[in-house]
C-alpha cells in the first residue's frame, strides 16, 4: 500500500494548488467560474497513469496479462470475442511490443486522461474530486475491471453531449465504448431516463423500485438472469461472492443527501446539476441492488463517476462560516473508509517492477 498512499498525497497536493493557482474561466459557457492551473492538473494525470499503469498485479491484472501474452490476437480471434474493439486495441498494442505492461499502462492512461479531462471542465473544487477519486475507490476499480473503467471513461468522456442533449454523439460514443465493455449499452436508455429534473416523482419512485428489488430479489434475479441467459453475462446467475458491503452504500448516499437538502441552491449556482444528479443517483441504485448481489456494484461503476463531480459542489452549499468545516470532515471521513476498505476489507497490496 506505500505506493499507493504516496500517490494519494501527490495527487491532492498537485490537484489542491492547481485549484490555488486557478485562473477564471473564460471562453466557453461553463458553470465553473474557475480553471484549475493546468501544468499541476497534468501532474495528477501523470501520477495516476505511472501508478495504475506500472502495476503487475490487483484484481484481474494477471488474467489480462496473460491473455496478451499468449495471443497473438488475429482477426479470426478478436471476430470470435463479443468486445471486439478491446480486442482490435491489444493487436495494435501486440504489434508494438509483446510486454503486457505497454497494455496496462496504456488503458491508465487513456482512462485517466479522459476522467481527469471532464474533472477539470466541471469540478467546482478539483482537489476534492480526486481525492474521492481515489478514497472512494474508483481508482482502485480501474486496476480490478480495468476494461470496464476504460468503456466508463470513454462514455464519461461525453458528459458534454449528455448536458447539450446531443442524442445522436452522445450514441456513437456509447457505441464505440461498448465495443470495450457490451455492458456500455446500458447507457443508452438511461439517457432518456436522466433527462428530466432532479429529485422530481421519477427520482423517487425509481428509488422505491430499488427497494422493491431488495426486497423481491430472488424473483428479480431470477427474471433477470432468464432474460440474459444468452448473453455472456449469463453465467452471473451462478456468481455468488455476497453482497457488497453497506459501509459503500452509505459512503455514495451522503453525498446526495447533500444535494438534495441543497437541491435549490445547487441548481441556481450549477444549471446542468440535474443530469450530474440523476447519473449519480441510478449509481446509488445499483449500490443498493449489489448488497443483495456484488455483481451489480458493477453496473455503478457508468454512475458513480460523476458522483466525483457532484461532490466537488456540495461544499458550495454549505453556509460559508462552515464550508471549511465540512471539507476537512469530508477529507477525514473519506481517508478512513480508503484505509477500511483497502487496509482492513480487502488487504491490497501494489506490486511493480518499476515503482
Amino acid at each position: 500500500m506505500t505506493i499507493l498512499w504516496i500517490n494519494l498525497a501527490i495527487v491532492f497536493i498537485l490537484s489542491f494548488f492547481s485549484r490555488y493557482f486557478s485562473v477564471p474561466a473564460t471562453g466557453v459557457y461553463t458553470s465553473v467560474p474557475i480553471k484549475p492551473n493546468k501544468l499541476l492538473v497534468f501532474g495528477v494525470f501523470l501520477t495516476l497513469s505511472l501508478v495504475s499503469g506500472l502495476r503487475t498485479n490487483i484484481g484481474d491484472t494477471f488474467f489480462y496479462t496473460h491473455i496478451y501474452e499468449t495471443n497473438n490476437f488475429t482477426w479470426k480471434y478478436i471476430q470470435s470475442q463479443k468486445d471486439m474493439g478491446f480486442g482490435v486495441f491489444q493487436r495494435i498494442l501486440k504489434h508494438y511490443s509483446d510486454n503486457p505492461q505497454i497494455l496496462l499502462l496504456t488503458t491508465a492512461i487513456i482512462t485517466n486522461l479522459l476522467i481527469i479531462a471532464v474533472l477539470y471542465n466541471y469540478s467546482r473544487m478539483f482537489e476534492l474530486s480526486t481525492y474521492v477519486y481515489i478514497t472512494g475507490g474508483l481508482f482502485l476499480t480501474s486496476m480490478n475491471g480495468m476494461r470496464q473503467c476504460l468503456a466508463a471513461a470513454i462514455v464519461f468522456s461525453a458528459t458534454k453531449f449528455l448536458i447539450e442533449g446531443s442524442l445522436v454523439r452522445y450514441i456513437i460514443v456509447v457505441l464505440f465504448a461498448s465495443t470495450f465493455h457490451e455492458s456500455a449499452l446500458v447507457l443508452i436508455p438511461i439517457y432518456f431516463l436522466v433527462r428530466y429534473k432532479a429529485w422530481s416523482k421519477a427520482t423517487f419512485i425509481l428509488l422505491f423500485l430499488s427497494i422493491i428489488i431488495v426486497l423481491g430479489f430472488n424473483q428479480f434475479s431470477a427474471l433477470l438472469f432468464s432474460a440474459l441467459k444468452d448473453t455472456e453475462y449469463g453465467h452471473y446467475q451462478n456468481f455468488n461472492e455476497g453482497g457488497a458491503n453497506i459501509m459503500r452504500v452509505a459512503v455514495n448516499g451522503v453525498p446526495l443527501l447533500i444535494a438534495y437538502l441543497g437541491r435549490e441552491k445547487l441548481r441556481e449556482i450549477f444549471p446542468e446539476s440535474d443530469f450530474i444528479v440523476n447519473m449519480s443517483v441510478l449509481g446509488f441504485l445499483f449500490m443498493i441492488v449489489s448488497t443483495q448481489n456484488w455483481i451489480f456494484a458493477r453496473f455503478s461503476i457508468y454512475f458513480n463517476l460523476y458522483q466525483l463531480i457532484l461532490i466537488s459542489w456540495i461544499i458550495k452549499l454549505i453556509n460559508v462560516k462552515d464550508q471549511k468545516f465540512i471539507y476537512y470532515i469530508l477529507l477525514v471521513f473519506y481517508f478512513l473508509y480508503y484505509y477500511y476498505e483497502s487496509v482492513i476489507s480487502l488487504n491490497i497490496i501494489y506490486n511493480s517492477d518499476f515503482l
